[in-house]
């Protein structure tokens, strides 16, 4: 059912309302859409989002009458969303994009049911330093996709997604079609869900049941500049499409990701209480300058960031030289909302490659629970609750050697550089049984390679980013993406795709190994042939270098049986033969088993457990890739 608010003007009267007012660009009818896409009327001025929303989402406690979201008298409750730090006009940074929260009061209109609208782009949508998400200066719409915030409604089809085709209009004339999905706001995935909240408003009052808020990410011509867009007509009476924002991801140029992890979970800390966590993390490429990357992912909350420091570590947790302070919009204190990102704004320092750094953090407050990565394979350093703002100190007095895992932390990027290779997969690339603190993981090794050959090669130094997960999986989730859980072991590969592969600075490269714990645990290999595939095949829509590595032995293993034998050779045979739909395979398989029993690992290489290679293995593994293997062919 629609639930257009009849005191809103249609795009049309709009459109004649505010047509003495200039627009961006004119869309050109130079290029036909491709069938299925909703081109707007050639004569159709674009307008902002804002002059189109004609939905009510969210209403007060005691007035649900103010709002009706999906035509059954049902909205978002506004307490909810700003006690989750999602208040009027909050800038929202969600896989890399900068959206907001519309800046309007509970019980007036916030969204837009997609129709077909002609919509101008506002060309300050990612990063111009307001609101603490600085450094990407995306004034001129381009970059390498599309981002919305959106969700779908349904009354009589609950947890139906609602998929539609809208049109890009590049400022050069030309035209593209875009395929965008909204899942729905009651009974979506919540492992792919920007925000969830615990209630929803209904005409008999508040209700305990989930509501869901999502950002979904389409690409678009990376580079070229975007006029405007159309949005996808309406999907028909049975469901609606709700648009509250969308800008232009810019995809950080000029910038490297030089070190990052990925958030596997939301787990119980501490408490920690006014305390300072100084991380411990090893760069791959350098540069003049760094952005820091922090996440509030799959948390129900804000977190509160008094204020965050980097250094050059000198020995456990003492600095070089004095630790320099980051901004964040221009301020050291920042509040990320609950599922959103930050970057900090630029900070000029001379950060070498292959060099340990200390992340220093201050918690103002109480923090009970954090987005984390379990296996850091290095120790970290923590202050005691209540020492305060230890982040500038550059002895390292105050600090134990207390934590095995990142919380908070996502990235580290450096200014300039030839962009980055995204190792993705499970705890093979994470480096478990890797010996702690050394950094041995087989993508340290592979970037080590990368900066030695430097120079020597027509290789570039790529960043290698690590977005490894110990026991994740390609095809079905270990944790389910919303609240506190012990278990850390992600969301599946194909669900974070788009916030460890494609919103990473500067990647250009993509290396997928990963597949034995899907096997190990019951899954068909077809399953995992099938995830592996959508990976690629999505990957390649991004414009990315689509890498796969085979699936090593593990015989000996408690659980690595002849039925998941026969499952990984089946598997490795399908990458090898070409039948994957990946640009080129790495046979890690070949590198570590032995000759004489295939299905079992050489012991040189072996760990002691039979499932995980040790440092000799992982070694072995990065010193059999082909470096020119890495290079995007559009280089």
């Amino acid at each position: 059912m629609r639930t257009r608010l009849r005191t809103t003007a249609a795009a049309t009267g709009l459109a004649v309302l505010f047509s003495g007012l200039p627009a961006l660009s004119a869309a050109s009818s130079a290029a036909p859409a491709a069938p299925g896409a909703y081109a707007a009327p050639a004569d159709e001025r674009p307008l902002p989002l804002e002059r189109h929303y004609d939905n009510r989402a969210v209403s007060d406690e005691g007035r649900p009458d103010r709002a009706d979201f999906d035509g059954a008298g049902n909205s978002l409750t506004s307490a909810d969303l700003d006690a989750a730090g999602w208040r009027p006009g909050t800038r929202l940074r969600l896989d890399a994009a900068e959206l907001r929260r519309p800046d309007r009061a509970p019980g007036r209109p916030d969204n837009v049911l997609s129709d077909g609208q002609h919509i101008e782009l506002g060309g300050n949508g990612n990063g111009d330093g307001d609101g603490g998400n600085g450094g990407d200066g995306n004034s001129n719409n381009t970059g390498d996709a599309l981002s919305f915030l959106v969700a779908a409604t349904a009354p009589d089809r609950p947890g139906s997604a609602v998929t539609g085709t809208g049109t890009v209009h590049y400022a050069d004339g030309g035209r593209a079609p875009y395929t965008l999905t909204a899942h729905d706001w009651r009974a979506g995935p919540l492992t792919t869900k920007a925000l969830a909240l615990p209630r929803i408003n209904t005409p008999s009052g508040v209700r305990a049941e989930s509501a869901r808020l999502y950002a979904a990410t389409v690409p678009v011509d990376r580079g070229r500049r975007i006029a405007s867009i159309t949005l996808p007509k309406d999907p028909g009476p049975a469901a609606d499409l709700h648009v509250f924002d969308v800008a232009v991801r810019s995809g950080s140029p000029g910038w490297t990701g030089s070190w990052a992890a990925s958030t596997g979970g939301y787990t119980e800390v501490g408490p920690w209480r006014d305390r300072t966590l100084r991380l411990v993390v090893r760069t791959s490429g350098g540069g003049e300058s760094a952005r820091v990357r922090l996440a509030n992912t799959f948390a129900g909350k804000p977190l509160d960031i008094g204020r965050v420091t980097v250094a050059v570590q000198d020995e456990d947790a003492a600095t070089t030289a004095e630790p320099l302070a980051v901004t964040f919009g221009g301020r050291q204190a920042h509040r990320v909302p609950a599922g959103a990102e930050a970057v900090s704004d630029p900070l000029r320092m001379q950060v070498p490659a292959d060099t340990t750094l200390l992340v220093s953090m201050y918690l103002p407050g109480t923090v009970t629970a954090a987005p984390i990565h379990a296996q850091a394979i290095q120790r970290s350093y923590a202050s005691a609750d209540g020492a305060g703002d230890l982040t500038g100190r550059r002895d390292g007095r105050g600090y134990e050697p207390e934590l095995a895992f990142w919380p908070f932390l996502t990235g580290i990027d450096v200014s300039g550089g030839p962009g980055s290779v995204v190792a993705l997969g499970d705890s093979i690339t994470d480096g478990v049984t890797s010996t702690e603190g050394a950094n041995r993981r087989w993508p340290d090794v592979l970037s080590r390679r990368l900066l030695e050959e430097r120079g020597s090669s027509d290789v570039p130094a790529y960043g290698v980013l690590n977005h490894g997960i110990s026991a994740n999986r390609v095809a079905s989730d270990r944790y389910d993406g919303d609240g506190s859980d012990p278990d850390t072991a992600g969301v599946s590969i194909q669900n974070r795709l788009e916030r460890d592969v494609f919103a990473q600075t500067g990647a250009r490269t993509l290396v997928v190994f990963a597949g034995i714990n899907d096997i190990r645990w019951g899954a068909d290999s077809e399953e995992v042939l099938t995830g592996l595939r959508a990976v690629a095949d999505r990957a390649r829509a991004r414009g990315l270098r689509v890498i796969a590595a085979t699936l090593t032995p593990c015989e000996g293993y408690h659980d690595c049986s002849p039925e998941v034998e026969a499952k990984r050779t089946h598997i490795n045979d399908q990458l090898r033969g070409g039948r994957s739909g990946f640009d080129a395979v790495l046979d890690f398989d070949a590198v570590v088993r032995d000759p004489a029993r295939p299905a079992r690992m050489l012991p040189k290489y072996d760990s002691g457990d039979h499932l995980h290679p040790g440092d000799e293995g992982l070694r072995a593994l990065a010193d059999s890739v082909d470096l020119r293997t890495l290079v995007p062919r559009s280089r």
